[in-house]
């Protein structure tokens, strides 16, 4: 095994042969791996400041007619579930509540036949008053982005004092029967440990799964540092202190959460917690994503230094197999994994709110 010089495994292998993507069947990579899970970013804009992914004054948004319209977000739907085998499809931002025709994209994704599964990452700012709606439009499930239930920390990391808003988010979601409500955390590097075992806490007196991910170089400052990022150890080690965690026996599969079963206690019902381990345990040998940006990219990584541009494609007369033979072309190329703790690594240059969650 190749070990990088912070001593962590390299997860890069040789690429195999490029040739030509195949033409029909599943959306598959050179090393054997099918992506049935379409992440869709609808917009760039955010109305958090959050630390670790924008400064505070924000970014420049990319201009309207750069982002796909409604009909355009249908067609390309349409070609990725009939066409490509995608069988998920999860809307994300930048915020995708700040969209207006959101419920229009989420109906027109449940239409589709075979008719895929359909998510939502949002960071609950005016969940409250679109749950029910987005319910009825289609949506199955939902994940609400929490890093604290601590007012005053929730207010240092996003910027904003919304804590409440969040929470009646939340409650809403559960309340429209967007189940299993699950919470994403991304850990504060000063407060994150504290924080952390009141987020679970509370997602267990709540009924919300808790995920937490480990913090990524997708900062728009480019400020990330390895050192500073509370990996999946220390949250475990943290989080035993409190509870009794034990391994679930389920598989994992292509799932990026590993999970575990916390007991019920004198304090807490019995739950789940997950932790994502993106930098010090990467699952990309069993990446089953591609991802759409809101002006109408395909990436093939979280990570990927190119994209393809389909936006120009559809508007420029292109018809399905053109549209098709690129996304496959594009997914095709796909590197074995993201490279992150590889000597050589490159932050994108998108931060993360322009390349979607």
């Amino acid at each position: 095994m190749t070990l990088t010089p912070l001593g962590l495994p390299s997860i890069h292998r040789p690429a195999p042969p490029l040739g030509p993507a195949p033409t029909t069947g599943p959306l598959v990579d050179t090393y054997g791996r099918a992506a049935t899970d379409l992440r869709v970013s609808l917009t760039d804009k955010c109305n958090l400041r959050c630390t670790y992914c924008m400064p505070a004054e924000g970014l420049d948004w990319l201009p309207g007619e750069a982002l796909l319209s409604a009909e355009e977000l249908g067609r390309l739907l349409r070609i990725a579930v009939t066409r490509l085998g995608i069988t998920s499809v999860r809307f994300t931002g930048g915020e995708p509540l700040v969209t207006r025709h959101l419920e229009d994209v989420v109906a027109a994704a449940a239409a589709l036949q075979p008719r895929p599964e359909i998510t939502l990452t949002t960071n609950g700012i005016g969940l409250a008053r679109r749950a029910s709606g987005l319910k009825q439009a289609g949506l199955d499930r939902i994940n609400v982005s929490l890093d604290s239930v601590d007012a005053t920390h929730f207010a240092r990391i996003t910027r904003r004092d919304r804590l409440g808003d969040v929470l009646d988010g939340l409650a809403a979601a559960k309340a429209a029967g967007l189940e299993p409500v699950k919470v994403n955390a991304v850990l504060d590097p000063a407060s994150g440990l504290d924080d952390v075992v009141g987020l679970l806490g509370y997602c267990l007196d709540h009924g919300y799964q808790l995920r937490i991910i480990e913090q990524m170089p997708l900062d728009a400052g480019h400020t990330w540092q390895r050192a500073s990022v509370i990996d999946a150890d220390a949250i475990l080690t943290t989080l035993g202190r409190h509870f009794d965690l034990r391994p679930d026996p389920k598989p994992r599969g292509s799932a990026p959460a590993e999970l575990w079963q916390v007991a019920a206690s004198a304090d807490h019902p019995a739950g789940t917690v997950g932790v994502i381990a993106s930098v010090s345990h990467a699952f990309c040998s069993a990446c089953d994503r591609t991802r759409l940006t809101a002006d109408g990219q395909i990436r093939s990584c979280l990570f990927s230094a190119e994209e393809s541009d389909l936006r120009g494609l559809l508007r420029g007369g292109a018809d399905d197999d053109a549209i098709e033979a690129a996304w496959r072309t594009a997914m095709w190329a796909k590197p074995a994994g993201h490279g992150i703790n590889d000597p050589d690594f490159v932050q994108p240059v998108r931060p993360m709110s322009a390349i979607g969650g």
